[in-house]
């Protein structure tokens, strides 16, 4: 039995360290949000210029003029601070980020990512992954360890467009927790019920205990 998606997101909240600035990218990397550890003190960043996100509203709680990076709507904090884009991609390439983590849909055994689009498919455009895995001191990715139509998402090399080029530190997959490291990708934990002989046949970059 592989891990569910909210499972995936706690594992990921433990890398949330006390005193972390850490930005959550769109799609599951939000949900982290619900899972972080209790007494440590994170504050959340979106590039779209806010500082110390809140949690997202129930229904009576919603405000349009609150969003993430995402167009989520999220709350407030009592410390929340807003600022405008320019300032908030200062933080990031000035390495003021601690963690991110980010969405996948390849990531090579050397660290490389590609997160951004498909050839061929309409995107809204590159967002702030290319400044974030630049300049953020480590770099978390969830995602699902194979694509729809079952192909390895953990590649020797990737085959879509990049987003960066060794800057993956850490992934996490529904089959297990993984470290990119010089000379492959070596398995931290797997997930209930999950062999390493199905890692290995679900997976084409190098693999090492």
């Amino acid at each position: 039995m592989s891990w569910t998606r909210e499972e995936m997101c706690n594992i990921a909240a433990q890398e949330l360290k006390d005193g972390y600035y850490c930005n959550l990218g769109i799609g599951m990397p939000t949900k982290v949000a619900n899972y972080i550890p209790e007494g440590v003190n994170v504050t959340l960043q979106s590039e779209n210029g806010m500082l110390g996100m809140g949690p997202f509203p129930k229904q009576k709680e919603i405000d349009a003029d609150i969003i993430n990076a995402g167009k989520q709507t999220i709350t407030e904090l009592p410390e929340t601070s807003y600022f405008d884009s320019s300032e908030s991609f200062a933080m990031i390439r000035g390495g003021r980020i601690d963690l991110s983590i980010l969405g996948a849909l390849q990531v090579s055994e050397e660290g490389d990512l590609a997160n951004w689009m498909i050839p061929g498919k309409m995107v809204k455009g590159m967002g702030g992954a290319m400044d974030l895995v630049a300049g953020v001191k480590k770099v978390l990715i969830l995602m699902e360890h194979n694509a729809r139509d079952g192909q390895p998402k953990l590649l020797k090399k990737c085959t879509l467009p990049l987003t960066g080029r060794s800057v993956v530190n850490t992934v996490i997959t529904d089959l297990g927790k993984f470290d990119i490291l010089p000379d492959g990708i070596q398995i931290i934990e797997i997930a209930p019920n999950v062999s390493l002989d199905e890692i290995r046949s679900k997976t084409e970059a190098t693999i090492i205990n």
